[in-house]
Order: C-alpha cells, then sequence, then structure tokens
C-alpha cells in the first residue's frame, strides 16, 4: 500500500491492492451503522478515487462478523437539519458519489444488509454476497421510505414487484432469494469466500480498459434517475417531520411497537 493514498478515518478506510481501490466500512461493533463520518468518508473515497489513475475499480467490503451495514444510526445526534436542506449536500450523498464513480465498483455483502446499507450495495456495480447475508428496507416501520436511491434504484433492478413486496413490507430477504431476484449476481458459500472471490473479481476488472469501463458505466445509466431520485428526496423529507415518524423513532429507542395515527 502507498501511505499518500491509503488512510483510515476511523470509520471508513481506504486502501490498495495494485489497481484495485479497496474501501472498507469499519465501524463493526455498531454494524457499520451509518454516521456522519461513514457518510463522509464515502464521499472522500470516491473522490479520490474517481481522480486517481492508478485504480482500475473498487471493492467495498465492510467489517465484523454480524453485518455489512444495517442502515442509519437511528441514535446518533446529527446537527444536520433534512427539512431545512432537502437536497443532500455532495459532502453527505455517499450514495450519490458511489453510483458517479466512472469506475467498476464490486460491493462484498455479508451478514445484515439493510435499509441504507442495501442502498449503498444498490449504488454499486456488481453485488455479491455469502450465504449469510440478509437483506431488507425496512424504513416503513420507522414511518419513511427509502431515502438514498432504494425507491428507485431496487425496481430498475428487480422489478416494481418484487421491489415493493420488499419495502412494503420491510421483511427481510436470504441471500438465495436475493439472488433469485437478481439483487445480487454472485453468491459464495463463506465469508471467507466471499473476501477472496471479491478481491478477485475487482483484480480482473482492474485490468480492463479504463476509458471503455467508463463509457459502458455511461451507456448503461438511467437518464430518468436522477429525476427518480429527486422525487424520493422530497417524499422522504416531508415524512421526517410527521407525527408517526416521531413515534416510530421513539417505539425504536424504548424497543416496543409503534403506534401510528396517520399524521
Amino acid at each position: 500500500m502507498t501511505a499518500d493514498r491509503s488512510w483510515d478515518a476511523g470509520d471508513v478506510r481506504l486502501g490498495h491492492d495494485g489497481r484495485v481501490a479497496i474501501v472498507t466500512l469499519a465501524r463493526g461493533q455498531a454494524m457499520n451503522a451509518i454516521n456522519d463520518p461513514i457518510r463522509e468518508g464515502l464521499v472522500r473515497a470516491c473522490a479520490e478515487i474517481a481522480r486517481d489513475p492508478a485504480v482500475g475499480a473498487v471493492l467495498l467490503r465492510a467489517e465484523g462478523d454480524r453485518a455489512f451495514c444495517v442502515g442509519a444510526d437511528i441514535k446518533e445526534k446529527s446537527g444536520f437539519d433534512p427539512i431545512a436542506n432537502r437536497r443532500l449536500p455532495p459532502e453527505r450523498d455517499y450514495a450519490a458519489a458511489l453510483a458517479a464513480l466512472p469506475k467498476p465498483v464490486v460491493v462484498a455483502i455479508h451478514g445484515f444488509c439493510l435499509g441504507g446499507g442495501l442502498e449503498i450495495a444498490l449504488a454499486c456495480d456488481i453485488r455479491i454476497a455469502s450465504a449469510d447475508a440478509r437483506f431488507a428496507l425496512p424504513e416503513i416501520d420507522l414511518g419513511l421510505i427509502p431515502g438514498a436511491g432504494g425507491t428507485q434504484r431496487l425496481p430498475r433492478l428487480i422489478g416494481a414487484a418484487r421491489a415493493l413486496d420488499m419495502m412494503m413490507t420491510g421483511e427481510r430477504i436470504t441471500a438465495e432469494a436475493a439472488l433469485g431476484y437478481g439483487l445480487i449476481t454472485r453468491l459464495c458459500d463463506t465469508r471467507e469466500a466471499l473476501d477472496a472471490a471479491a478481491l478477485a473479481l475487482a483484480r480482473s476488472l482492474a485490468g480492463k480498459a479504463p476509458v471503455a469501463m467508463a463509457y459502458l458505466k455511461e451507456a448503461v445509466a438511467d437518464d430518468g434517475l436522477s429525476a427518480g431520485l429527486a422525487r424520493e428526496r422530497d417524499l422522504f423529507t416531508l415524512l421526517q417531520a410527521t407525527q408517526d415518524r416521531a413515534e416510530a423513532a421513539e417505539a425504536f429507542k424504548t424497543k416496543r411497537p409503534p403506534v401510528f395515527t396517520g399524521r
């Protein structure tokens, strides 16, 4: 690893394996729940990777035995006001930063991949998982909708019917079901096999023509996605101000079922 290109920001690390940039979610003790350091660390890593000509591909992975990422840290006390800031500032929009990378991004998923964690994975190009992976978008149970691309990228990936089933129920699906849906395209038996396969895949992609790879991603891009993401963010922001949202957050903290009133 080259010292001036690699860093450890605590909850996010950037390292290198030849032409592969390795981005690691390193908040394993909290199941990599998304906090501001993770948001800003992912954006910083993507910015540096995008302008580094020595990087041909990206591998995104996570530490910890139980989860790739369980979504937003509901217990986090952040000074960011989503109502006043209807559009996420670029330094916090981690999903957009990942999706905008002109280089192929492989994500290795193990354990729980929930909410914002699944939205991180959806912003990547190739999703590979171990057999213990579990996937869900459970925001509905918190009086919310997915707000980092889930309502847009998931239907485009697996179809509206299956995406609505996942988002309306909030239920978790297995790695095998995710493979059948097309949510992931490769499945490994163990975490060790996942680590090896994901790195091997990233190394292979890093050896391909970089300009052709960037153009391939541009060719596949959905021109209507940006409008859908803006609409998703508007609706997510409106929900932040509802009584049901506040009730769901309080119920989560006190470990009781929420009582929704439709307000």
